[in-house]
């Protein structure tokens, strides 16, 4: 019997220190270590890819978009669309967004895509104004005409074959910080129009914040929105 219980004894005292090892080791050696490594070799990327303007002041993510839009008339109504600034570089339309109504405690946006089909409101395999409204072909027809109309000015006129997919369709989250090369190409007049800027200055803007593919293959060239209007805001203060 004291065999028995000391025996028992001894188990729970090894699984005990084992417990105790593993904690300190799992909970709080590891986490530092970790937290330690990324802090001191990739600060940037460990404390959320922070974009700063040239005061220091953090004005957002390099990996989360966001809107440039003008102040609602009415604060209060839910329902009222929002309206572009148009002195800005606009980025992709964020469809898939929704409002947080699981937990009111928070204040909170929910990403997503649209989960629409690509032919959804489609007639004859295309997206036509005789799309039924509330689809994406809708949508997309919608959003065409607001980019045509928004974008061409007294001297440019943006033809409706120049319009790049990214400028009228969502991304998988609604969150892409990026647009194409070709979307910010063809806000350029608009942008310059807008500011009092000359065409030249916004072209090299556009051109000196493209970013090619990854190691020259992998994904597509990109214009980082956010970065790309806080170079414009230096350039209209300057």
């Amino acid at each position: 019997m004291n065999n028995s219980v000391s025996s028992t004894v001894r188990l729970i005292g090894a699984g005990l220190r084992a417990l105790l090892v593993l904690t300190v080791i799992c909970g709080v050696i590891y986490p530092l270590a970790v937290t330690g490594i990324a802090q001191a070799l990739f600060n940037d990327k460990a404390n959320g890819s922070e974009i700063k303007d040239k005061s220091g002041q953090v004005v957002g993510s390099s990996l989360i978009g966001q809107s440039y839009n003008l102040p609602k008339k009415d604060p209060d109504d839910a329902e009222e669309a929002a309206r572009p600034d148009l002195k800005w570089f606009q980025p992709r339309l964020s469809n898939g967004l929704g409002s947080n109504s699981v937990n009111m405690q928070y204040s909170l946006i929910l990403s997503g895509a649209t989960n629409r089909s690509a032919d959804n409101g489609a007639v004859g395999g295309q997206c036509t104004k005789d799309a039924e409204e509330g689809t994406l072909c809708a949508q997309v027809v919608d959003a065409k005409d607001a980019v045509i109309a928004d974008n061409s000015t007294a001297g440019y006129t943006v033809k409706p074959e120049d319009v790049p997919a990214d400028a009228v369709t969502s991304s998988g989250s609604g969150l892409d910080p990026d647009i194409s090369p070709e979307y910010a190409k063809l806000q350029i007049h608009r942008v310059a129009e807008q500011n009092k800027l000359d065409v030249k200055q916004v072209e090299k803007l556009v051109a000196d914040h493209t970013t090619g593919r990854t190691l020259g293959f992998m994904g597509e060239p990109r214009v980082n929105v956010l970065e790309l209007n806080i170079a414009l805001k230096a350039l209209t203060k300057s």
